[in-house]
Formats: C-alpha cells, structure tokens, sequence
C-alpha cells in the first residue's frame, strides 16, 4: 500500500478534525451536550470511535473546539507578522484579544452551550493551555532566546493571564447563590467586555516583555 505525501495525510487530518468539530456541534445544539455520545459524534462524522479518540479525548473537548479551533496557532501567527519595531507586549495582547474577538455563527452556538455545563466551561478554560507551546516559539524568534526559557515563561504567564480572564468573563457577578451556581453547571451569563477583561488581565505581563526586549538590544 503507497504511503501518501504528507501534505496529502496533514489535509487529510484536518478535514477529519472540521468534520468531527462540526458533527459535535451540530448534535450538542439538536440534542442538548448531555444526550450526545462520542459514538455519535463519530458516527455523524463517518469516521470510527477510535479514530475520533486520535483527536479528542472527551465529547467535550470535541464541542468546545468549535470555538476554540486552531486560535493557539493563529495567535502566534499574528504575534509573528507584527514588524519587529512593535512592542512585544502590545502584539501579544492585540493578538489575543483579536483571536478572541474573533467568531462566527458557530462560535456563538458553542459559547450558548459552554455557559450551560461545568464540564463544558471546564474544557473551554483548558483550551488555553495550548497557547504556550506556539507562542513560546514566536517569542523566542523574537528574543533570540536560544534556550526558550524566557520564552516559555512568558507564553506560561500568557496562557495563565487569558484563562484568568475568561474565568471573570464567565463567572457571575453578585452574590454567593450566584457563584454556587457556576460551580454546578447553571446557566452563566458572560459578564462585562471580554476585549477589556483580556487586556486587564495582561497588563501586569507588559513590564517582563519590556524587560525581555531590552535584553536583547545591542
């Protein structure tokens, strides 16, 4: 049997991955998350369970990745394009907060859904986990950190700073009945401006981005 190209296996991969995102979605919304198994999923998306567990590991993380798909990635994409005369913590902030900003339709669905289950939410927060290993890599290019260790506690301190936010962001304010709430899977209300809650959260990290750069200057 020909092995194909590996441009051919990575499409390949990705069609499989938009298809699973998408059947997830789609039977979470007709259906309710609670009544959609990974079987289902799979089934909708013609592919087998096992083959579905090659890309996700939890139903939820197959929905939620409806929203969330590829961001990591293309954060550090736009943190790359930026010219080298911007500052590095103004890029990553504008860089995070446009990704974020950044739906459709189908992202709007999936949030409707998020706020509606803990687990849900849950694996919308991990999502953010990801955003180190790209962005560590851009910020090293940047700083010429042969190590990556400055790097990576910058990208770290990004990824904490972004799930910080939308932990506020989702949250209710008010009252402990309200907290009780988002902790047993109630219906949440996202609360004031994500693009502020963003830049909030990240403004402590301007100071070591700053410092970082300055190292790095003749």
């Amino acid at each position: 049997m020909t092995t194909p190209p590996s441009g051919l296996r990575e499409r390949k991969k990705q069609a499989t991955r938009e298809a699973l995102r998408e059947a997830a979605l789609r039977l979470a919304v007709e259906r309710g998350p609670d009544q959609v198994r990974v079987e289902d999923i799979a089934a909708a998306a013609g592919v087998s369970p096992r083959t579905y567990n090659n890309y996700f590991a939890s139903r939820e993380q197959a929905i939620v990745s409806a929203v969330t798909a590829d961001r990591e990635a293309r954060i550090a994409a736009v943190v790359a394009a930026r010219p080298a005369g911007v500052r590095l913590a103004d890029a990553v902030t504008e860089a995070v907060v446009a990704q974020y900003m950044n739906t459709g339709e189908r992202a709007h669905k999936a949030l409707l859904l998020i706020t509606t289950q803990t687990a849900l939410r849950d694996a919308f927060l991990d999502t953010t986990a990801g955003i180190e290993p790209p962005l560590t890599a851009v910020i090293a290019e940047r700083l010429g950190d042969a190590g990556a260790r400055t790097a990576r506690v910058l990208a770290a301190s990004v990824a904490a700073a972004v799930r910080i936010a939308l932990e506020g962001w989702l949250r209710p304010p008010g009252n402990a009945e309200a907290t009780e709430d988002f902790a047993a899977g109630g219906l949440v209300v996202p609360s004031g401006s994500l693009p502020d809650q963003l830049r909030t959260a990240l403004a402590p990290l301007a100071p070591a981005f700053d410092a970082a750069e300055q190292r790095t200057q003749p």
